[in-house]
């Protein structure tokens, strides 16, 4: 069992970004990368469609042998963490907004968060903010169109500048010096923002961007001892699926990884 797979999963490209922290703290791991890209984003998907498409592709990761699960979206986290747990006899590790570190951080007692309009909306993330954030000033933006930008690819140009500088200057004029980015695709626009953000931010100081990536990866490593499915052989294989257009994935996947990346088309689930 210790080398069977870890399927991870997200809406599309983002949670590339989980995979390349996985791959960094568990190099022998053997994994499964599925993009929903055809019903991305998940941030403004009728709860009903959210949870087909999480159920479709769980089954999926089980069928191949999962022993783990890795929900690389902060969406899906909110929405369906809880539901997969009671429905999958693996471990399941899931996302958070980092509201709590943002907390800690700030001098202005000023955050910005940017992430999508079902995870602000969500439970988990009202309760996040009455925890930690009661006593901050917490600016919130649900970016439309950020995760298309990043799903073209498309990073470096005008158009991503001025898209990125219309949500986050405002929060800059409000003297934020923390920015929690709770949605996995956003770390890729992150250049970007501390590119508008540099010398702007109270203090002359950095703007501090806050992901959850290496947390996570973290946190898989600890549940993987603690069931002892740590793979300490070499690793065999990372697969990439889509349900969206395999041949143009396989050039964005290439593109933000920095190597050549095959995307498979996730296979229908055979129905029992």
């Amino acid at each position: 069992m210790s080398n069977a797979p870890i399927g991870v999963f997200d809406s599309g490209v983002g949670g590339l970004t989980i995979l390349q922290a996985i791959r960094e703290h568990l190099p022998n791991e053997n994994l499964l990368y599925v993009a929903d890209s055809a019903y991305a984003p998940y941030g403004r998907l009728p709860k009903e469609i959210l949870h087909k498409r999480c159920m479709h592709i769980a089954r999926f990761f089980a069928e191949q042998g999962a022993k783990a699960m890795v929900i690389a979206c902060n969406t899906a986290t909110a929405v369906m963490a809880e539901w997969l747990r009671n429905e999958f006899d693996i471990p399941i590790i899931a996302m958070e907004p980092a509201i709590k570190p943002a907390a800690l951080a700030t001098r202005t007692g000023k955050i910005g968060v940017f992430a999508t309009e079902n995870t602000l909306k969500s439970d988990r993330y009202q309760k996040l903010l009455v925890e930690y954030a009661r006593d901050k000033k917490v600016f919130e933006s649900s970016c439309e169109g950020f995760v298309e930008q990043v799903e073209s690819g498309n990073l470096n140009s005008v158009e991503a500048f001025q898209l990125v500088e219309k949500y986050l200057q405002p929060m800059i004029d409000e003297h934020i010096d923390v920015l929690v980015l709770g949605c996995t695709h956003y770390p890729f626009l992150a250049p970007l923002m501390r590119k508008i953000s540099s010398q702007q931010v109270a203090g002359n100081q950095e703007l501090q961007i806050i992901h959850t990536a290496d947390a996570v990866s973290l946190q898989l490593t600890r549940v993987l001892a603690e069931h002892d499915l740590l793979n300490f052989k070499d690793q065999e294989y990372v697969r990439y699926f889509t349900s969206g257009d395999a041949k143009r994935s396989s050039t964005i996947f290439s593109q933000l990884l920095l190597e050549n990346i095959s995307v498979s088309e996730l296979p229908a689930i055979q129905k029992k």
